[in-house]
């Protein structure tokens, strides 16, 4: 396993340091390429990997498609209202998220270096049935699951076949994480009656939803990139914490926090992802592609996947990843082989938030948190990554009106260590009404337990 010891990296006292975070291992060199980057993206997730890029001495710009998330990275990254216009001038195009596919296809048949999706790799995560059949048709275990069009059929089949489920709607509707739900109950009846509030007040936006089995055991995702032949090791094994509140209470945001560490090539990743490599080559699929498991002593349950960049994972990453970000995305869009160094030992991302995330309401943010101040104690290089955020003379301040603010990240080579590290940078930071969950990897002892137990960690 690749989890051993970690060199560890101690705190800048430059007051210019918070502006330049990436340049603390990093560092701009002139024996390294000057490269051209376009980051592509709807809502204005990725704009801290690409100052990271910019940082490491290249040119960058940026397209947020989202007028409500147009200020989102200004002052970090040179915007653009226009990315069509520039891709003949960038080396390298990155695409953020899911929906791409067929404008990533076009590029690609035109020569561009492109990293991002296909229609086919999208469809793995927007329409979980799909999904569900490539597990089968790849020889993976499956979960029992359900699509359903209708409430009134859904309602009836759990009243019909009493059991504990999960509901996931499906398409565009779930990215409203807080929709997802799992079932406590072994008759079911706590489905029905969210079935039915869904009902009256989701009916006209969910379309289509899946009831799955509800599945025990320890939740890993198991992800690696892909440079559209092949995965380059080593494979990111993470542990999300979607819950708003410590213990898994209260909605589900997508994500609070995430433990992570790099291993060479293991059980989990042998029995997930190398069953995947044919068909991703064959979708013609470049970038981060991702597994949501339930791991039991009877096997591996691929629950959902992620054919694209994750947020927070990728801030994450970055704290892990040794290698330079633009030389690595340059060989992924290039389709070429690539020597990826990571550090040993643990990574932990803390989200910081602030109201009304994880809801969209643009009048309680405006309310509550707009242009707020984000304010550090010291001077800090490491660990701190911008989400929903901008730089204005000198100043972070909150952007967008998602809620969204930053993720602190750190790493040790041991999770107790990472944890302090990670929470000693957060106790850094000040924003007005910010909020973050104190337990992320607090469950690792456990889980490790059960996972070196059932023998998947080898």
């Amino acid at each position: 396993m690749h989890i051993g010891s970690c060199k560890m990296t101690g705190e800048k006292s430059s007051s210019n340091a918070i502006r330049e975070q990436a340049e603390s291992r990093k560092q701009n060199d002139s024996s390294f390429p000057t490269r051209k980057f376009l980051f592509v993206s709807d809502f204005g997730l990725i704009g801290d990997l690409a100052y990271a890029v910019k940082n490491e001495g290249n040119q960058v710009k940026y397209y947020i498609g989202s007028r409500t998330d147009k200020d989102i990275s200004d002052g970090f990254v040179d915007k653009t209202d226009d990315w069509e216009s520039l891709k003949d001038w960038a080396d390298v195009i990155v695409f953020d998220d899911i929906g791409f596919g067929a404008v990533v296809e076009r590029l690609r048949r035109s020569g561009k270096a492109v990293v991002g999706g296909t229609v086919a790799s999208d469809r793995l995560e927007l329409d979980r049935d799909f999904g569900q059949e490539q597990l089968r048709k790849t020889g993976l275990l499956t979960v029992p699951s359900w699509e359903f069009t209708t409430f009134d059929d859904a309602i009836k089949f759990v009243k019909e076949n009493q059991g504990r489920y999960v509901v996931k709607p499906s398409g565009k509707a779930q990215e409203e994480k807080v929709l997802s739900f799992v079932g406590q109950e072994e008759d079911g009846l706590d489905i029905v009656a969210i079935l039915e509030r869904y009902k009256k007040t989701w009916s006209t936006k969910i379309k289509s939803f899946q009831i799955q089995r509800f599945v025990s055991g320890v939740e890993a995702a198991i992800g690696a990139f892909f440079n559209g032949q092949d995965f380059i090791l080593p494979v990111c094994i993470n542990f999300e914490h979607k819950r708003m509140f410590n213990e898994e209470i209260g909605p589900s945001t997508g994500e609070m926090g995430t433990l992570m560490f790099w291993s060479e090539r293991n059980r989990l990743y042998d029995e997930t992802l190398v069953k995947f490599r044919p068909l991703l080559e064959e979708m013609g699929f470049v970038g981060y592609f991702d597994i949501n498991c339930i791991v039991n002593a009877r096997g591996i349950y691929p629950l959902e996947f992620t054919p694209r960049f994750g947020y927070p994972t990728i801030n994450i990453q970055m704290e892990g990843v040794l290698s330079r970000w633009s030389d690595f995305l340059y060989a992924l869009a290039n389709k070429q082989q690539f020597a990826l160094r990571t550090q040993r030992g643990f990574q932990i991302g803390v989200v910081v938030a602030v109201p009304p995330y994880p809801f969209s309401d643009p009048a309680a943010y405006r309310r509550y948190s707009e242009d707020a101040a984000i304010i550090f104690k010291k001077p800090m290089s490491n660990g701190i990554h911008h989400g929903d955020a901008k730089l204005v003379e000198g100043d972070w301040r909150l952007a967008g009106n998602s809620g969204y603010a930053l993720v602190v990240t750190g790493s040790g080579p041991t999770v107790d260590e990472a944890r302090k590290e990670t929470y000693n940078r957060v106790r850094n930071v000040i924003i007005p009404n910010m909020f973050y969950r104190t337990d992320i990897g607090g469950r690792w002892h456990r889980d490790s337990d059960l996972l070196q137990t059932w023998g998947y960690l080898y």
